[in-house]
């Protein structure tokens, strides 16, 4: 008999964490936001929403995490389209790690240009000021993030091409590189499954993949198309810990699904969009930070050792 999946994220009572309201100056939306734990202090870069639909990024910062937010008076990373033309129609969707081996945040982050969305790459040591690197995909190209080392010799990409060569179903890739500009060996690392599947229609990254001791636990989101529209619900795979092309694990159901109104109605509804989250290994605590319905941000929070348990028992792929 089908044993259902428990419920391992549980939501914060403070939810929506940030909203539009909340804004030093006018927005539309606030969500999808990178998270990093820096210092005594919770940083989340976050995809602002302007007036005119295009998208910065900007940071909000926390003692906990969850409240007592100072969020940056003005944009702290707009698009340039002068420089980068990649971004003349905004920057959305961060992801952060840090890079041990050049001791400095790596962001990842969708650049909408002419030809599509691509994923670019900056670097910073502040949150404040960052230096581009550049265009590290052509279009079109999301839902990317580094792994935080380098895996053998090569830093190591996940993203998702997008393509209609096999119908509407997109899949998730694993790249690499000696130098963080020039990428090769591209595989698919994760197929999105088809039929009534959850994640049938098409499958992206969440969060950066997280080091464990049973390997690099990775949450995804997987979109199927309904009758009244698209859900985006959260799954979970595992892979090896010395070759990350090598999935050991993946859930048959998803762990978080849209279920509250904030993450229900909204400007894009029944959505659940996970971009960052922390591991507090002193508590055995994920806190995941997740975009609601494009509209605002939340936070749900899991114990890490209910999650492997849970990742561990799933079928291997």
């Amino acid at each position: 008999m089908h044993k259902p999946a428990p419920r391992l994220f549980k939501r914060h009572p403070a939810n929506p964490l940030l909203h539009a309201a909340l804004w030093p100056y006018p927005v539309n939306s606030v969500f999808n936001a990178a998270a990093a734990q820096v210092g005594d202090e919770t940083v989340l870069l976050t995809r602002v929403e302007d007036m005119r639909g295009i998208s910065h990024l900007n940071v909000a910062r926390s003692p906990d995490g969850v409240g007592g937010w100072r969020i940056d008076p003005t944009p702290t990373l707009m698009a340039d389209p002068d420089k980068h033309p990649e971004e003349i129609w905004g920057i959305e969707d961060p992801r952060v790690v840090f890079l041990e081996e050049m001791n400095r945040w790596a962001v990842c982050y969708v650049a909408y240009s002419r030809g599509g969305p691509l994923v670019s790459l900056a670097l910073t040591d502040d949150f404040r000021t960052f230096d581009r690197v550049g265009p590290i995909t052509p279009p079109e190209d999301k839902d990317a993030a580094l792994f935080p080392r380098k895996i053998g010799d090569r830093w190591v990409l996940v993203h998702r091409p997008i393509t209609s060569f096999q119908g509407p179903e997109q899949h998730i890739w694993i790249s690499h590189s000696p130098d963080l500009k020039h990428w090769g060996d591209h595989k698919i690392l994760l197929h999105s499954r088809s039929g009534s599947w959850w994640d049938a229609y098409k499958i992206g990254l969440g969060p950066p993949p997280l080091e464990t001791a049973e390997g690099w636990l990775m949450m995804y989101h997987g979109v199927r198309v309904t009758a009244s529209g698209a859900l985006y619900r959260a799954g979970l795979a595992l892979l090896d810990i010395d070759d990350p092309t090598k999935v050991l694990r993946r859930t048959d159901e998803w762990v978080f699904a849209p279920r509250e109104p904030y993450e229900r109605y909204g400007d894009v509804g029944d959505v659940v969009f996970p971009c960052g989250w922390i591991y507090d290994e002193d508590q055995d605590r994920i806190r995941l930070y997740y975009g609601a319905a494009d509209t605002c941000l939340a936070l749900a929070t899991a114990k890490m050792s209910d999650v492997l348990d849970y990742i561990l028992a799933c079928p291997k792929p």
